[in-house]
């Protein structure tokens, strides 16, 4: 009898679809809001308009690590939800106790809210599926 190794569940199946088409929607929506900001005002907020690039970037690189399913995706997934939440929770805090710290807002301030606060619970749907999808327990 031959062993093998428990199966891996695929991220991008079942659920994983929406959460992929949930990171993409929003990897367009803060591309688009940080492109307009930072082209058309970038002087006036440079921080909060370059925090929202960022989100943007890690939305767009935490989709393709959700789709892609292997150890590398798993990988680069896992590592971009856990940035996201960090980020978002401290930029969420430093956005509530210091407003004239960011002049304008970014797509994690005050955890989401101009979002309704799906950059805030994102990060930890991704977490929790991939903990979820990650190898069975032999």
């Amino acid at each position: 009898m031959v062993e093998t190794q428990p199966a891996r569940r695929a991220t991008n199946a079942g659920p994983g679809r929406l959460l992929i088409a949930v990171y993409l929607l929003f990897a367009i929506a803060a591309t688009s809001r940080a492109g307009l900001q930072i082209a058309t005002k970038f002087d006036e907020a440079p921080v909060a308009y370059l925090l929202s690039a960022l989100a943007a970037l890690i939305y767009i690189v935490a989709a393709i690590g959700l789709a892609r399913a292997g150890h590398t995706g798993r990988r680069v997934a896992l590592a971009c939800c856990s940035v996201e939440l960090v980020g978002v929770v401290a930029v969420g805090i430093l956005s509530v106790v210091d407003k004239d710290l960011f002049p304008d807002e970014t797509v994690w301030s005050q955890f989401g809210s101009g979002y309704g606060y799906i950059p805030l619970v994102l990060p930890v749907l991704g977490l929790y599926w991939l903990w979820r999808t990650r190898r069975d327990p032999a």
